[in-house]
């Protein structure tokens, strides 16, 4: 029976065991369980869910943009998403490595998540806004070259649900086996 952990990994943590002579934390100080290795990445600058498995069938499935998993994320941006910006990314945009597929998108309000350490910067003259945004491919940092490409630099990215799995009820640093 394969392994499915669900992982809240919080903001500054390398998606790998070992530290390859970085001063950054690793997957290790969170989860002691030989054996799994994560099914996709998220950068050290990104928050939220990653799952990781000892199945190596199970984690191509999960990573492998062919079978076109849902990753959705809740994306805080510099500036105000009007309709043009949010049409852009549901059309798809053009980045230097070719063309995104279309994705979902939409205006949120600010969600109910917990603090960021560091926090992100704050500009009393430019606003910021949160996008909840659904990708089915993974592109390196693509969800932040989108929201650039369509003038909304991220300022924070949390990936919420990979298909059906979500970060409900974990707090950053915490995981959960699951049955697959």
């Amino acid at each position: 029976m394969p392994r499915l952990i669900l992982f809240n990994k919080p903001h500054g943590v390398l998606c790998q065991f070992s530290a390859d002579g970085s001063d950054k934390p690793t997957l290790a100080r969170y989860i002691a369980m030989p054996g799994v290795y994560p099914a996709g990445r998220l950068d050290t600058d990104s928050e939220g869910l990653l799952l990781l498995t000892d199945d190596g069938q199970l984690q191509a499935r999960i990573a492998d943009p062919r079978f076109k998993l849902t990753k959705t994320y809740l994306v805080q941006v510099e500036g105000q998403p009007d309709e043009a910006a949010l049409d852009a990314l549901r059309q798809g945009v053009q980045l230097k490595d070719g063309l995104t597929r279309p994705a979902e998108a939409e205006a949120v309000s600010p969600p109910d998540l917990w603090p960021r350490d560091p926090p992100v910067r704050f500009r009393k003259t430019v606003p910021d806004s949160w996008i909840r945004l659904s990708i089915r491919e993974g592109k390196n940092r693509q969800v932040r070259r989108m929201t650039a490409a369509v003038g909304l630099p991220t300022l924070r990215l949390v990936r919420w649900q990979v298909g059906d799995w979500s970060l409900t009820g974990l707090a950053p640093g915490e995981w959960r086996e699951v049955a697959v």
